[in-house]
C-alpha cells in the first residue's frame, strides 16, 4: 500500500475518532446503528433490505459528521454570532433532522412488514 493512501486513511480514522470523540449525537448514530444491525440479523432481512438500511444509515453518519464539521468551520469564520453563522447551523441541522426522520421511515417500513 503506498505511503499516500495509508496516510489517508490514518486521516480519515482520525477523523472518526474525533467524531466518536466530541460529537455526541454522532456516538447516538452509532449507537443506533448497532442496534438496527442486531435487529436486522435478528429478523434476517432480506438482502435488498440489508443494502438499504445500510446505506440510509451511511447516509445519517456522513451528514453528522458534515453538520459538525460545517459548524466547526463557521465557529471558526464568524466568531462573534453573525445571524447568517446561526440559520447555517439551523439549516445543517434540519439537514441531518430530516434525513434522520425518513431512516426512522424506511426502518419502519422495512421491520415492520
Amino acid at each position: 500500500m503506498s505511503s499516500r493512501l495509508f496516510r489517508s486513511f490514518r486521516h480519515a480514522f482520525r477523523g472518526l475518532r474525533t467524531a466518536l470523540k466530541t460529537e455526541k449525537n454522532f456516538r447516538i448514530h452509532v449507537a443506533i446503528t448497532i442496534l438496527v444491525i442486531i435487529l436486522a440479523w435478528y429478523k434476517d432481512i432480506g438482502r435488498i433490505s440489508w443494502v438499504v438500511l445500510l446505506l440510509v444509515m451511511a447516509l445519517v453518519m456522513a451528514l453528522e459528521i458534515f453538520n459538525s464539521a460545517i459548524e466547526r468551520l463557521v465557529d471558526m469564520l464568524a466568531p462573534k454570532t453573525h445571524s447568517f453563522a446561526k440559520e447555517i447551523k439551523d439549516l445543517l441541522a434540519a439537514m441531518v433532522l430530516i434525513v434522520s426522520l425518513f431512516a426512522v421511515a424506511i426502518g419502519l417500513i422495512i421491520f415492520l412488514r
